[in-house]
């Protein structure tokens, strides 16, 4: 009986996973695609496709490709190797599917244009490059709750900031029970910054930080800094920034 039942389960088993390999990717979507998410030239099936386009939350990939990750089943979760690319750049990374709006990503990488994110964090004028490698990046309900990697940041303007190129910086994630942090200092910017931020499981963030002009920094910047207060005994000015995400 024991035996029978094996075979019976292996079956099963087997029977569910030819029907996702041969299940049209194109159904799949209208079906379940999550709100927010519109993805166009869909070809394929559910085990492996590809897609034209796909826009989230104002982000834009093309050439979309996509294929299933089965071990991810046992779980019960779904789970992809996807590879696209992005304005001016690329995206590759493991992701898993889970319940109630959650998506982990492992092994992350890419390089987008900022000038692509203009509309998301709403800077006009915003250029640069913005290279990220992660390790684990866990979303929920688009809330990091989980960050272990590094997002670098090249050749900066921001015109909202300053009409003079900023430069370049570098943040590194890092998971504590309080939620996500990260370590954040220029490296070939216009001015030193080193500084904290901090996101809490309730979407509230918090940046603190210490500003200090280089000697090559312009004179508006420098202007522009002293509207921070007062400059300690290091010529440093505290920034800080509270929001919600």
């Amino acid at each position: 009986m024991i035996a029978r039942y094996r075979y019976v389960v292996i079956g099963l088993i087997t029977l569910v996973v030819g029907l996702v390999a041969l299940f049209p990717a194109r159904v799949a979507y209208h079906w379940f695609a999550p709100p927010g998410i519109a993805i166009s030239g869909i070809d394929g099936t559910v085990w492996h496709g590809r897609a034209d386009a796909a826009v989230t939350s104002g982000l834009y990939v093309s050439n979309l490709d996509w294929t299933m990750r089965p071990l991810a089943l046992f779980t019960g979760k779904i789970g992809y190797g996807i590879e696209a690319e992005a304005p001016s750049g690329f995206l590759k990374a493991d992701v898993t599917l889970g319940a109630g709006g959650h998506i982990a990503l492992s092994d992350l990488t890419a390089s987008v244009s900022l000038e692509s994110l203009q509309q998301v964090v709403r800077m006009p004028g915003l250029t640069g490059t913005m290279n990220l490698r992660f390790d684990r990046l866990n979303l929920e309900n688009g809330l990091p709750v989980a960050a272990d990697g590094i997002v670098e940041i090249s050749n900066l303007r921001a015109p909202i900031v300053n009409r003079a190129p900023i430069g370049g910086f570098r943040a590194e994630f890092f998971t504590q029970e309080t939620g996500v942090v990260a370590s954040v200092e220029d490296t070939n910017a216009k001015l030193e910054l080193a500084g904290s931020l901090s996101i809490s499981p309730d979407r509230s963030y918090e940046f603190i930080g210490l500003v200090a002009p280089k000697d090559d920094t312009p004179a508006d910047m420098r202007e522009q800094m002293r509207f921070l207060g007062t400059a300690n005994e290091r010529g440093q000015y505290e920034v800080r920034l509270q929001g919600r995400l």
